[in-house]
């Protein structure tokens, strides 16, 4: 009765979020309460929301602190380089954005943290994506999915894991998998490119004067777009054809305050007040020290963050009205992000604590024929896809794997090759509505939960498939 009401309530969440029926807060806080009470455990649905949240409260502390920090650091200007840089490759190329949203999720991916990765992605590519009208999905999709096969690092957390539930060592596991997770990562890198070419065909090719783009690049934010800083002049693009609508050509950017659509060429504005060219290198270290903490582990990742927000605010900005109008200018992601960790905490609650995930997982194990034991490894690598999308990563690797790997096991299939098989599914879990990172990604692109989920869903299996694929081919799995 538990599992069917468990796979009940999950489904029920996803097609209210994907029809817009409910929003994603009212519907992870309202759905889980009710089938609470189907499952007779009413009276406990506090003890099960105060366990949820209290697990929780540590991820969403290090979430607010990060929106703050990252937040300061697109202020005072530290990404605008890298923003630079990779605008000045993508142009006005639809095919060319994508491609390149793929390789710097990927890039930044390498610290390890979802939440980081989105922030620095969605900052640099949402100007862009608006800019040229280009589908937003496709931005957190190819991200997400980007996210999710570096998340596999040993210092991501999945494979930490899984050599923790299996008492394995991290590099034994991760090592093998690398040819395999390449082959993911290079197909990841290859869907952005077919998904750039259907935006290139939708929208057009813009061809930039790249003599007068190098005259005004060092007051140029979007490079490719021909938006300069201070006087918003377009004059420096040229339409040219690229199928779909034929030639395209971009609006002028007044950077007023009236136009909605310009709000990440305003935060961009090479003029803006909050720059702080000065402390450039001050920041740059101040980040790198701060990731390199977090992956070293010196201190907990929301003591970390905490810090480094309260240093990055009190050095950039020392007057406390200027600090005030930081914090509220970023109040809207903060309140956002968090918001949806603590309605994730009802949901994770009542899964965790009224039985569902334990009876779900069970179920599943329990009805694996016999025939597929000595290809436990592949069984492996195909559940993933549900359970670490339906389930926590700790769920999984903690509560599902150790008995996956005793069942492999029984058939000489060893702990090695179902922990490795364990991590084919994340590039689909990035996705999770359980993962907090994802709305990071979805709020501050401004993109519904359920557009993203509907887009992301079928390219995210198809990746985890190829990996899977790929691993059995290299004799990984």
């Amino acid at each position: 009765m538990l599992t069917i009401l468990g796979f009940t309530m999950i489904a029920t969440f996803l097609v209210l979020i994907m029809l817009k029926k409910m929003s994603p807060i009212a519907a992870l806080v309202l759905i889980p309460a009710l089938f609470c009470v189907f499952v007779g455990k009413g009276a406990h649905l506090g003890d099960y929301v105060i366990d949820g949240v209290t697990g929780l409260a540590p991820t969403a502390a290090m979430l607010m602190f990060a929106i703050v920090y990252f937040g300061v650091m697109i202020d005072v200007g530290l990404f605008d380089p890298i923003v630079r840089g990779i605008l000045k490759f993508c142009k006005a190329d639809p095919l060319r954005i994508v491609v390149g949203t793929a390789l710097l999720a990927a890039i930044v991916s390498l610290d390890g943290d979802g939440s980081t990765t989105f922030m620095i992605t969605v900052s640099a590519m949402y100007p862009l994506y608006k800019r040229l009208k280009m589908s937003l999905v496709v931005m957190t999709g190819v991200a997400a999915m980007a996210n999710g096969v570096m998340n596999t690092l040993p210092w991501g957390g999945p494979t930490a894991r899984a050599a923790t539930a299996l008492k394995l060592d991290a590099s034994d596991i991760f090592v093998p998998m690398i040819p395999a997770l390449a082959v993911g990562l290079v197909f990841v890198i290859a869907l952005s490119y077919v998904l750039g070419r259907r935006e290139r065909k939708r929208l057009g090719v813009l061809t930039l004067d790249e003599a007068l783009v190098e005259e005004k690049e060092s007051e140029t934010v979007l490079v490719g777009a021909g938006t300069t800083g201070t006087t918003g002049s377009a004059a420096g693009t040229t339409g040219t054809t690229g199928g779909g609508k034929g030639n395209a050509s971009l609006p002028e950017n007044p950077h007023g305050p009236e136009d909605s659509d310009d709000d990440g060429f305003r935060v961009l504005d090479p003029e803006r007040p909050t720059l702080r060219p000065k402390l450039y290198w001050f920041n740059a270290l101040l980040t790198v020290t701060l990731l390199t903490a977090m992956i070293m582990e010196w201190l907990p990742i929301p003591v970390l963050f905490l810090l480094g927000a309260a240093l990055a605010l009190t050095v950039n900005f020392p007057h406390m009205p200027d600090q005030k109008a930081r914090l509220a200018a970023h109040a809207e992601n903060v309140l956002n992000v968090s918001g949806m960790v603590f309605a994730a905490a009802v949901f994770t609650g009542v899964l965790k604590g009224t039985g569902m995930v334990d009876h779900m997982a069970r179920w599943l194990v329990d009805n694996i024929p016999d025939g597929m034991g000595p290809h436990m490894a592949f069984v492996t690598g195909l559940l993933s896809l549900p359970l670490t999308y339906f389930m926590s990563n700790d769920g999984f690797y903690f509560g599902v794997l150790p008995v996956l790997a005793e069942a492999g096991q029984a058939h000489g299939v060893s702990s090695l090759e179902i922990a490795r098989a364990s991590l084919v599914g994340q590039p689909l879990h990035m996705s999770s509505p359980l993962v907090p990172a994802v709305y990071v990604l979805v709020g501050m692109a401004k993109v519904e939960f359920g557009d993203h989920t509907r887009f992301v869903v079928k390219w995210a299996c198809l990746t985890c498939l190829v990996i899977l694929a790929a691993g059995m081919l290299f004799g990984i799995i």
